[in-house]
């Protein structure tokens, strides 16, 4: 049995040691299935499973000489089971062992960076609750655009995280395939029971066609899935570093006791963790067009996709898990300013409810053309004289003809979206 490591070892996946565990038990599961078609004696597989045994260490020494890893760990295995050794991958080439393992591997990191992201999703809809009817200026292109709330922004995340698990779940659907079958995939010296046997003993499918090797469409998929998740986070931490800026600070990352932000400054808190997932995010994200590239194979295999699967898959799983993790914390514990978000909110004195003024005058009756330009006129002599928007538009003649003072006074008012908001949130399943 293949064991699933706990959350915090990820990295233990991708050791040696579950390699070369999982390799002896593709191995042992091959002479099993043969031996159920009695191709071998009954006995044998139980022999070998009760004898068989690796060293790490071993391996390295002979890979030394050999300079091929599988007939390495085979040579090591053989020191332990001697004569039973030719019984070991019978038809098989390296590639089902190799493919077959790196399918294992795949999935138990998956499921790990998986139990993460539904963990980072609770976060999430928990901090949108709290904050669902905070209300905070929306930016457009950094400029101050109209008011939303603080609880938005967390609920937008967790729909995006609700996409990434249904999409990793693909993922790991679509990098579970092994194969045993053969040097260009015809099964010419061990037959698909093999393939059938070992793969379902290994919570595998078997590959319905394969090379060599297994497709690497597959593993660029997989590569694409988690490029895309740490997007997600590199979205969440960019954001999260403007709101910390000294003249925005409408939130900023928890600063622990005895923490320090600056070797020569004492004053500085700085956005550390979110910084640190977007320089991962940026290592993360690519590696998907090597990924992609390992595709193109010449004729039914070229080894050039495996030096850079030895790093890309380690690396990505393991990068993102640790962000994930990182980003679970960093929302988790973020400090929200609500006072600062309602001083935002004021800055430009009104400006930021100039289409509510629009649209109010289109209901009156002036064209769309004329309404628009009239209040840019207001905006423009608000903002350039530093005069309140709405003194500027009670004072406006023409403006007056179809607005009156209590109707203009009325429109500075965001309280219309917390409605709206409700609906949102029933709309994504937060409650």
């Amino acid at each position: 049995m293949i064991p699933r490591y706990t959350l915090p070892e990820i990295a233990k996946i991708w050791s040696d040691e579950n390699k070369f565990f999982i390799w002896l038990e593709i191995e042992i599961l091959a002479v099993e299935a043969l031996a159920e078609l009695g191709w071998f004696p009954k006995e044998i597989p139980h022999k070998i499973r009760k004898l068989a045994r690796f060293d790490v260490n071993r391996i390295n020494e002979i890979e030394k000489v050999t300079k091929h890893d599988v007939i390495a760990f085979l040579t090591n295995v053989e020191e332990s089971i001697g004569e039973l050794a030719q019984y070991l991958h019978y038809g098989m080439t390296s590639s089902d062992v190799l493919d077959t393992c790196l399918a294992v591997q795949c999935q138990q990191a998956g499921k790990l960076i998986l139990d993460k992201l539904h963990q980072f999703s609770i976060v999430l809809k928990k901090r949108a609750i709290e904050f669902k009817n905070t209300p905070c200026i929306g930016r457009s292109h950094g400029v101050h655009a109209e008011p939303i709330t603080f609880g938005l922004k967390f609920a937008l995340w967790f729909d995006e995280c609700q996409r990434n698990i249904k999409r990793l779940e693909n993922a790991i659907e679509e990098i579970s395939y092994g194969k045993i079958s053969g040097a260009v995939g015809t099964y010419e010296h061990i037959p698909p029971f093999v393939e059938e046997y070992v793969c379902k003993k290994l919570n595998l499918k078997p590959s319905p066609i394969s090379t060599q090797v297994v497709q690497r469409d597959r593993h660029a998929f997989y590569i694409s899935t988690l490029g895309l998740i740490a997007s997600m986070l590199e979205k969440i931490a960019t954001e999260i570093r403007h709101l910390q800026r000294t003249e925005v600070l409408e939130a900023e990352e928890y600063f622990s006791q005895g923490q320090k932000g600056s070797s020569a400054m004492p004053h500085k808190r700085n956005p550390i963790t979110s910084e640190n997932i977007c320089g991962q995010a940026r290592l993360i994200r690519s590696f998907i067009i090597p990924a992609i590239e390992n595709n193109t194979l010449w004729h039914e295999r070229d080894i050039s996709h495996s030096s850079v699967e030895r790093i890309i898959l380690p690396d990505a799983t393991i990068s993102l898990y640790y962000i994930l993790t990182k980003a679970i914390e960093l929302v988790d514990k973020l400090i929200v300013y609500p006072e600062n978000m309602k001083k935002n909110l004021e800055l430009t004195s009104g400006l930021i409810y100039s289409q509510k003024v629009l649209l109010a005058l289109m209901r009156k009756g002036m064209k769309r053309q004329e309404a628009y330009k009239i209040v840019q006129t207001c905006s423009l002599e608000a903002w350039e004289n530093k005069k309140d928007f709405k003194e500027v538009l009670q004072g406006n003649q023409e403006i007056l003809k179809f607005l009156s003072f209590e109707e203009i006074e009325h429109l500075f008012s965001f309280e219309e979206i917390f409605q709206n908001v409700d609906f949102i949130f029933k709309r994504l399943g937060i409650e």
